[in-house]
């Protein structure tokens, strides 16, 4: 599957609309788009799929390391990759769109906000390009695409501005349809503020896609193959799916029912917990309906379950739900699973930012003892733990639950404020450590 990678000069300059409108041109072009996010991120892939109708790939090379990211990209189905890069094209020292484009060998369209500027769009552009020389980086900046850009003599300034080697691929014009509701962990989720189809056709129309598909290129092959069979496992794990429980890597889900049996539920919607062997509760969003939560009674049995012995792995929002109160913003404090000993409290101001890196102190349910994870955080809320609260990991890189440690451990049960990939074998330990 050949692939390009869309970078932007920084953030908040349009990717994901600049991403979503060109899914869009292609796919009005007939061809069968695979959209994948660089960097960590859950909500933007969150758009790509409420539009392309299949999961976005994940690619991370802090999280998968150089051959899972190639094997996650491979992993997906169709014509042409569009890959949205993270923050500005070499922004971030863990994972950068420039050291995801270079890892994939893959064409970097550059997005550009045109909406004050003509001939400095083209230099900005020329200055990407040659910066990746500069700093000994192999990415091939083929173009530009204007984002916030009017037609006529805005678009034929820019267009003729451009030096010989970079082509123009098109713009996105203002719209103010094409605008993303954002909250405090960024853009509201896809199924929450997906962007209406005849906004998209319209900006489709000012973008090349033929041009586009024509500089996509296929990425080398994984060392190991994409369809290596994994032994399966004697386990059913189930998996929190809802609104509060979001943000999960479409990898996740595929080991889980790759190697064993998984079922969903809805603690928002009062479901009760599944006949299972383990339960994955991913992060999301539980401050938003933390009311919901204490009222449903599905916390209060996992609490109960877990209790008895049930393995629950929680990730950041999972920490929250796993812990005995969530405070939000407002003041207002609910129950929670009490699983852990902590209590949560959301502040409106991030808490922690960054790729992360743990090692186990002792065996755990994702790693063995001296064996180290890398993932990522980013949550706006805190935990008071206990005293004599055990953590599972030292933080090498990162925050993590209190500066040092991160992952909060009870019974059989694990609760970290770090998200970690498949590819990094924490769900695979955790499978294993379920089965019967």
């Amino acid at each position: 599957m050949r692939g390009f990678v869309l970078g932007g000069v920084s953030s908040g300059v349009g990717k994901t609309v600049a991403t979503l409108s060109i899914v869009q041109a292609l796919a009005d072009a007939g061809y069968d788009v695979q959209p994948a996010k660089a960097g960590p991120d859950f909500i933007d892939p969150s758009h790509h799929e409420a539009l392309a109708g299949r999961p976005s790939r994940t690619l991370d090379l802090w999280l998968c390391g150089e051959d899972g990211l190639r094997r996650n990209y491979h992993r997906g189905e169709g014509d042409v990759c569009v890959v949205e890069g993270v923050m500005g094209l070499y922004d971030g020292d863990g994972s950068s769109t420039a050291m995801v484009a270079e890892a994939l060998d893959l064409p970097v369209v550059l997005v550009v906000d045109a909406k004050a500027g003509m001939e400095s769009v083209a230099a900005t552009a020329l200055g990407f390009e040659q910066y990746a020389e500069t700093i000994g980086r192999d990415v091939s900046v083929a173009g530009v695409v204007a984002q916030r850009a009017h037609g006529g003599r805005h678009e034929r300034g820019i267009r003729d501005a451009l030096p010989d080697g970079l082509e123009y691929f098109g713009r996105v014009p203002p719209n103010s349809a094409l605008e993303i509701p954002d909250r405090h962990l960024g853009l509201e989720m896809g199924t929450e503020a997906a962007l209406p189809t005849d906004a998209l056709r319209e900006a489709a129309e000012s973008l090349a896609a033929e041009r586009l598909a024509d500089i996509a290129r296929e990425p080398p092959a994984p060392a190991e193959p994409v369809d290596r069979p994994r032994d399966p496992v004697d386990a059913t794990v189930a998996v929190a799916d809802d609104a509060a429980f979001c943000f999960r890597y479409p990898a996740t889900l595929e080991r889980f029912r790759e190697r064993a049996d998984l079922v969903t539920f809805s603690p928002v919607a009062g479901d009760p917990v599944p006949d299972c062997d383990g339960v994955y509760l991913p992060g999301g969003y539980p401050e938003l309906h933390a009311a919901d939560l204490e009222a449903s009674g599905t916390l209060t049995e996992l609490g109960d379950r877990a209790s008895e012995g049930l393995p629950v792995l929680g990730e950041c929002g999972g920490l929250m739900a796993m812990s005995r109160s969530l405070t939000t913003a407002d003041g207002d404090c609910h129950e929670m699973a009490g699983i852990l000993p902590a209590d949560v409290t959301m502040h409106d101001r991030y808490q922690a930012l960054d790729h992360v890196e743990l090692e186990a102190r002792d065996g755990t349910v994702t790693a063995a003892a001296g064996e180290t994870l890398r993932g990522h955080e980013f949550h706006y809320s805190s935990a008071a733990v206990d005293g004599d609260a055990r953590f599972a990991f030292e933080t090498v890189r990162g925050d993590g639950i209190d500066g040092e440690h991160d992952g909060l451990t009870e019974y059989e049960s694990l609760g970290t404020y770090a998200h970690v990939h498949a590819a990094s074998g924490a769900f695979d330990r955790f499978l294993e450590s379920i089965a019967h």
